[in-house]
């Protein structure tokens, strides 16, 4: 059995609907991995995308973060939000927020988890540790999964380059987030558990970046960076045929900062 399952920072599903709903008419992903949503779970376009074919299982509370998975594979035992997942405590917080950054579920012959991991603003945030409090919870989490005998991964919008090449340039990274030494530990800290990353082919260039900045031409000039990520337990990886990131959906106007990266797997 072919299946074909992708991840997406969309960056507003509400804003890119149009070209939400045409990636999927081209592309089509047996599943889909939607980060960003930006919308509450009761606001996510349930209908349009059905009429395509796609049952959706979203988790989101209004204006940020909010992730969904799509199937046309059917969705079992979905789990929204990770089991103990910490909050984070803004300045003007009383109490921390539990955000929905996190949607698992079953679909046909392979388990998926759709993860937008919080991005830690700066080093020394009270937003950087609560990214690596995160990370620890979602390796406990998968753990079970990724030990076990189905295609399972966990995909999505990491916020860490894995490598110094995964950057257009490490010395404008140098002190910044993404590259930090506990932030690619925390990743290591992953694979030890069983997944192991899931390398996408260019479609251009020499490197699969995932995501440019909308400032100073990044696209054009290929100031990248690789974050949006697969990872996959050994079943998952195993079943790979091939994997690519769609840079064409990143082209034009109206569209997310961020890529599809697309799976292909003979399971």
């Amino acid at each position: 059995m072919t299946v074909r399952i992708a991840t997406w920072n969309i960056n507003s599903v509400t804003a890119r609907l149009p070209k939400l709903l045409e990636w999927l008419e081209s592309a089509a992903p047996d599943v889909l991995c939607l980060q960003e949503l930006k919308c509450a779970a009761d606001a996510f376009p349930y209908e349009e995308v059905r009429a395509l074919g796609y049952e959706t299982a979203a988790h989101g509370s209004g204006r940020w973060n909010g992730v969904a998975v799509l199937s046309r594979l059917g969705l079992e035992d979905v789990v929204r939000g990770l089991p103990e997942q910490p909050g984070y405590q803004a300045d003007d917080a009383l109490l921390p927020e539990v955000e929905p950054r996190a949607v698992g579920a079953t679909c046909g012959p392979v388990r998926v988890w759709s993860v937008y991991v919080p991005n830690g603003r700066e080093v020394d945030h009270a937003h950087y540790r609560y990214k690596l409090a995160w990370l620890e919870t979602l390796r406990q989490t998968v753990l079970e999964d990724a030990a076990g005998p189905r295609p399972f991964a966990v995909l999505g919008d990491f916020n860490i380059a894995p490598t110094d090449e995964d950057v257009f340039d490490p010395a404008a990274f140098v002190g910044l987030t993404h590259v930090t030494e506990p932030e690619r530990a925390a990743l290591a800290a992953l694979h030890e558990a069983g997944l192991q990353d899931v390398m996408p082919r260019p479609l251009k260039y020499d490197h699969p970046y995932t995501y440019w900045d909308y400032r100073q031409l990044a696209f054009p000039k290929n100031r990248g960076m690789r974050i949006d990520l697969t990872l996959g337990n050994k079943a998952f990886a195993d079943a790979v045929t091939d994997s690519y990131v769609d840079r064409e959906a990143r082209k034009g106007k109206g569209t997310s900062d961020h890529a599809p990266v697309v799976v292909d797997l003979e399971v």
